[in-house]
């Protein structure tokens, strides 16, 4: 699989990702067999937090004796260092591991969590202890706000930024751009979140994809030029939605390489894009 440089210290990820939603909820040996799929298809990047259920007891046994020949990223919610600095230390003993590749702070949205992250005592001083201490080697975020996005970099030089990158969101100019902006000013690596989304779920729609807040793309074609635009983006790596499905498909999609969309993909994406409201920024 295609691998794009991540980083200041010359890490290479490939650009499709394993977002350990997947394994949420799944018996051992079904996480087992998920993760050992991605492997073989070349997959290195894994990204894994707390919030997402029971993922880290899957994924840290899944990964057992493959750890070193993977790029684990996770993160905390917690906002003071203190908290931030527990939950690192549990997602360790979780994952069994003795470090992360990337640490993050978890979809930070708000004024209020940009300010407590960089308060005295907040979770930054956290995490930049436990790079010294060699618990973690790169530090990130994720954000669900270009301001916050926008102010954190403002603050810190991070190495990397996880954020929604939808083709609806970029074509329709509501969320996105700003967000990659500012991580090109600063030096800082893409990954992208929602690539592969249509929209938010209808009401009363049959949720088909249970770990998905979103309705995903579910026909390849249209989710394969909707990860495509998004690669194009500058974008280092993509993470699919949270379901075996979609993860499969996104590895077909990528499997020869990341082809630029053509004039016409691009127009029948911009039809597609005409008749959704994008997910980004959530009214």
């Amino acid at each position: 699989m295609e691998q794009r440089a991540y980083g200041r210290n010359g890490d290479r990820l490939t650009v499709i990702g394993f977002g350990a939603i997947v394994v949420m909820n799944e018996p051992q040996e079904t996480a087992n067999r998920f993760v050992a799929e991605a492997l073989d298809a070349g997959i290195d990047y894994f990204d894994v937090a707390p919030g997402y259920g029971d993922a880290q007891d899957r994924l840290g046994p899944a990964l057992e004796g493959r750890r070193n020949g993977v790029f684990l990223a996770c993160k905390t919610a917690r906002r003071d260092g203190a908290g931030a600095r527990a939950e690192l230390e549990d997602s360790l003993r979780k994952l069994r591991t003795d470090r992360f590749d990337l640490y993050q702070f978890h979809a930070v949205s708000t004024p209020e969590d940009v300010a407590q992250v960089l308060a005295p005592g907040g979770a930054l001083e956290a995490f930049r202890k436990a790079q010294e201490e060699g618990l973690v080697r790169y530090l990130g975020f994720s954000a669900h706000s270009e301001e916050a996005a926008e102010a954190l970099f403002e603050a810190f030089p991070f190495d990397s930024v996880l954020f929604p990158l939808n083709y609806a969101g970029l074509i329709q100019d509501t969320y996105g751009r700003r967000t990659l902006e500012a991580a090109r000013r600063r030096g800082a690596s893409c990954l992208a979140l929602k690539a592969m989304a249509r929209a938010a779920w209808p009401e009363g729609a049959e949720r088909d994809f249970p770990k998905c807040w979103y309705e995903p793309i579910r026909e390849e074609r249209p989710a394969g030029l909707a990860l495509r635009y998004a690669l194009s983006q500058s974008i280092v790596s993509a993470l699919p939605p949270g379901d075996i499905r979609a993860l499969r498909m996104a590895i077909r999609v990528v499997r020869d390489g990341v082809r630029p969309l053509d004039p016409d993909e691009l127009e029948e994406l911009k039809r597609l894009s005409d008749s959704v409201r994008p997910l980004f920024p959530v009214a």
